[in-house]
């Protein structure tokens, strides 16, 4: 990474921070997608990259499925874009994975919208297996990009794939 970041697990208070970035961080209405209650009920699963000053430069909110033991999920993610292309990204979808496994869950799942072709070349490159797009997936006309990673596929896998190396 180009800068001293730091990792750490978020909390319920972070949600105002995320909120009043995501917009921007996509250039356009995305806020919709990341209710409250997902920073409310799953911060102890979720990740914060920070940095030096505790400026936000990215996040992870994910949780492991209470009703699917074996699978966690990854509602959203977001890497401040003069954070990108940096590997920040890899290492906060690494830290879930790990979490995840330690819970004992082996497959990550997620879902993007179709336009959204660089989220879905990130996640192929991550070694997700990519299927759809889903016709109303999320109700009609709501078609989705589904993602699945089987865990226990080594993050120095995909960097290599990516042709970068492991961030410090």
């Amino acid at each position: 990474m180009t800068r001293d970041i730091s990792l750490r697990a978020a909390r319920a208070a972070d949600y105002d921070g995320i909120i009043a970035a995501v917009d921007d961080w996509w250039g356009r209405p995305v806020h919709a997608a990341l209710p409250r209650l997902f920073l409310d009920h799953f911060h102890n699963t979720s990740f914060i990259a920070e940095l030096p000053g505790g400026e936000l430069a990215g996040f992870l909110v994910g949780f492991c499925s209470p009703a699917q033991r074996d699978c966690a999920y990854i509602q959203f993610a977001g890497v401040a874009p003069e954070e990108r292309r940096t590997g920040l990204a890899r290492l906060l979808y690494q830290a879930f994975f790990d979490l995840a496994a330690k819970d004992g869950r082996h497959v990550v799942r997620a879902v993007t919208a179709p336009v959204n072709s660089a989220s879905i070349a990130f996640h192929a490159a991550m070694g997700f297996a990519v299927t759809g797009p889903v016709d109303d997936y999320d109700g009609l006309s709501s078609a989705k990009v589904l993602f699945e990673r089987r865990l226990g596929w080594h993050r120095e896998t995909a960097l290599s794939h990516q042709g970068c190396s492991t961030p410090s």
